[in-house]
């Protein structure tokens, strides 16, 4: 009965395949030497990928069936020894991240990955607030992060200010486009609570590419002032009042590089320290219950609109913090930035580490921004094989990789417990 019904799931997921793979992947577009067009065909490569799709099907549904998982208190054996691994791995990562620009063989192209990384690493946490802890679903996160960028951007231009006042002037200000966010949605739940957000991150990438007379429209903004080491800045001159000069160092761009990774890595640490510390407070308690049960919550006499005002208001100023450090380390920012994948990114990050999960969103983070790096050699081919490794992750591991919970408030002993006994994300 099971391999019937694996056959037949099969062939579905082969027919679904097809329909993808033959107008994707077995018809290219080519330019030919002359310059002219023309159409390449890779049928043997599209019948390959949808061979691996349907033998995938048959053997997950051979192996699995149609059983429906039944929820226990109980924790599956493999949750412990993974929580005392994470214990482990968390004092480990936190080592390599601040040695990692004293390992040797660490050059300028570790180091930018390193700050890509760790600028992921804070939305996620920052995220996480609104997500994992409050449960409410956010697909606009990306408007608070260009938020924080042009604040940055347009503080600096017009005024003149350093970094170390425009950087929490812009995470003020995206917080307050937080709270705006949240009062309309106060009733909003689900998808409708998702299908908003969604909205509010494309009008603000909309107000950015057409107020042209204060954001320059889709040519973007450039000279950003680059951030300096308490007044000294990072210049090849080599003169007294520059960084080098004044520690007497030899010039060195790497010098820049290295203090921007620890910048953010410092930032990255701040978001999470808060969110720790604001999860064992009142505050977090009222996010937890309002995630686990919105009438429950209300029923307790917990302050629904509190409640959620403050996780997005929190959780939009650490994505205006993050806004910041990327205007200042690029130099210049674009509408083109800020685009609903760039959420979707942060939000996979968020789901595929764990929703309420620190160390889960940092390997979650690590996985999926390095993991483009790793593949990168595999060309156009790299999209397919990350996808395809995040499909078998999430199959695997459906409540991310850190899916246990340990209560943030207990009566005697703590005890993890399953992550299928916690609502996440349905706002």
């Amino acid at each position: 009965m099971r391999f019937r019904l694996a056959l037949r799931d099969a062939a579905v997921t082969g027919l679904v395949a097809a329909g993808l793979f033959l107008p994707m992947v077995a018809l290219r577009t080519d330019v030919a030497p002359n310059g002219a067009l023309f159409l390449r065909t890779r049928w043997s490569d599209a019948a390959i990928l949808i061979a691996l799709a349907a033998l995938a099907r048959f053997v997950l549904v051979l192996w699995l069936g149609r059983r429906i998982p039944v929820a226990s208190t109980a924790s599956p054996w493999w949750e412990e020894p993974l929580r005392r691994a994470g214990k482990l791995l968390t004092p480990l990562l936190l080592g390599v991240a601040v040695m990692l620009p004293f390992i040797p063989g660490t050059g300028r192209y570790e180091l930018d990955l390193g700050v890509l990384v760790l600028t992921y690493v804070m939305l996620g946490w920052g995220l996480n607030i609104v997500v994992g802890l409050a449960g409410l679903l956010d697909l606009g996160y990306v408007a608070f992060y260009a938020v924080g960028a042009y604040s940055y951007a347009l503080l600096a231009h017009a005024f003149g200010l350093s970094f170390w006042i425009c950087l929490p002037l812009a995470g003020i200000l995206a917080g307050f486009w937080g709270v705006l966010l949240g009062f309309p949605v106060l009733r909003l739940r689900g998808d409708y609570l998702a299908i908003v957000t969604l909205a509010f991150g494309e009008i603000i990438r909309v107000v950015l590419v057409n107020w042209v007379s204060l954001t320059n429209g889709p040519n973007g903004m450039s000279g950003i002032p680059r951030p300096s080491f308490f007044g000294l800045p990072f210049s090849m001159s080599g003169e007294p009042d520059t960084f080098a000069g004044f520690f007497g160092l030899e010039p060195s761009p790497l010098h820049r590089v290295i203090f921007l990774y620890y910048l953010i890595l410092g930032l990255a640490l701040l978001t999470n320290w808060v969110s720790i510390r604001l999860r064992r407070q009142p505050l977090g308690r009222a996010w937890e219950a309002l995630r686990e049960d919105e009438i429950a919550c209300r029923a307790l006499g917990i302050n629904i609109t509190t409640t959620k005002l403050t996780a997005f208001a929190l959780g939009a100023m650490f994505g205006g913090f993050a806004g910041a450090f990327f205007a200042t380390r690029q130099g210049f920012i674009s509408p083109e930035s800020f685009t609903f994948i760039e959420s979707a990114i942060i939000l996979a990050i968020v789901v595929l580490g764990g929703m309420g999960s620190q160390i889960g969103i940092a390997l979650a983070a690590l996985i999926m921004i390095g993991g483009f790096e790793v593949f990168r050699g595999l060309e156009e081919w790299r999209m397919l094989v990350f996808g395809a490794a995040m499909v078998v992750i999430m199959v695997l591991r459906p409540r991310g990789l850190v899916s246990s919970r340990t209560p943030t408030v207990a009566l005697g002993k703590r005890k993890a417990i399953s992550g299928s006994l916690v609502g996440e994300g349905h706002g």
